[in-house]
């Protein structure tokens, strides 16, 4: 039996999640969308944090970023907001975050479909939901997916990975605004991890892994990408590893997805550059200790998940309640360089 395929100028609206990783996660969400409707139009509101994600999306039309404070409901704004995009003449809307106040804004739209989870107070905003169960929660993948569908019980199965893409001149311009020359062999690695400290490998650890490198493959240039708020963090990589590059404050995440585009590999912390990484389907070595990786793992058939899953973890705490961060501390710079060595590329000849 031949996949119905609607051939209607839908207009939707999708309001993207907040976070990074998530972004990335719902994007099968929109091909699934544009799978079942090809002339379908799909602009994404999304938080200025996020949304070069969503310009490197091929389903979407038009990225429009909220003016809105984090977590404040600012009911003026919202409503005003929302009247510009009431004339914009949407069909449905997509509200992937579970809060009241983003549900607010299709409503308050008239946007007449509304799709989206129970999430919070949500009964007249969203009148087509879905609901998960909060006992045997869904990855995220199909979490999102799923509302592409019939309201249903049974997650989608097969999900296609999340796929990003970034065209070569914009990798080229990117290259060149940190003075990175063509054709350099990059591995990233991304300390960071806005989840909190106990996500977050030793510093200490990704110096001993850079030394590594730098031994084996001296012509290698190692950056580190992360906002301003990993420049401490990556500061004592540099002063443990000399000639690493941090970048950390440096780059705009769309300047960021284009190195990440351009690397060889990407060794980091469960963080929304791994996320970024797997869609653009660069080799990933993933270190996870507190959070679980079959719940949001890296979307990738080239990545590599280091977790020892401790009788402690995963245990979903910012800090470690344990005090020990066993479950990071207990992953070698041994453990991490094994894959990361499988996944370079063969040394250049005149090497």
């Amino acid at each position: 039996m031949e996949k119905s395929i609607d051939t209607r100028a839908v207009r939707t609206l999708v309001i993207s999640p907040n976070w990074i990783g998530d972004a990335v996660m719902a994007q099968p969400l929109l091909r699934a969308l544009k799978d079942a409707n090809p002339q379908r139009r799909i602009d994404v509101l999304a938080p200025a944090w996020v949304a070069p994600v969503w310009r490197a999306a091929a389903e979407v039309s038009e990225v429009l970023e909220t003016p809105f404070k984090h977590g404040k409901l600012q009911w003026a704004e919202r409503r005003e907001y929302a009247r510009m995009l009431r004339e914009r003449g949407y069909d449905e809307a997509y509200i992937l975050p579970n809060t009241l106040k983003f549900a607010l804004i299709p409503w308050m739209a008239k946007i007449p479909k509304r799709i989206g989870y129970k999430g919070e107070m949500r009964y007249g905003l969203i009148n087509v939901m879905h609901h998960d169960d909060p006992k045997h929660k869904r990855p995220m993948l199909p979490f999102y997916a799923a509302l592409a569908g019939p309201v249903s019980k049974t997650p989608p199965q097969d999900v296609p990975f999340p796929v990003l893409t970034i065209s070569d001149e914009d990798k080229a311009a990117a290259l060149g605004r940190v003075c990175i020359a063509p054709g350099t062999t990059i591995v990233a690695f991304a300390p960071g991890a806005e989840f909190g400290p106990a996500k977050r490998w030793p510093s200490g650890y990704f110096a001993g892994l850079a030394r590594l490198l730098q031994q084996s493959r001296p012509e290698i240039t190692i950056v580190l990408m992360g906002s301003a708020k990993d420049a401490e963090v990556c500061d004592e990589i540099v002063a443990a590893a000399p000639g690493v590059r941090s970048l950390a404050g440096v780059t705009s995440l769309s300047d960021a997805l284009a190195i990440l585009g351009s690397a060889a590999a990407l060794v980091t912390n469960d963080s929304g550059l791994m996320h970024i990484a797997a869609a653009l389907n660069r080799p990933v070595v993933a270190l996870y200790g507190p959070t679980d990786p079959r719940h949001t793992p890296p979307l990738s058939d080239i990545a590599k998940i280091l977790w020892l899953h401790l009788e402690c973890a995963p245990c979903q705490q910012r800090v470690c309640p344990l005090g020990h961060q066993a479950c990071m501390h207990k992953l070698t710079v041994d453990l991490a360089w094994a894959p990361l060595r499988a996944m370079l590329p063969a040394r250049p000849a005149a090497l």
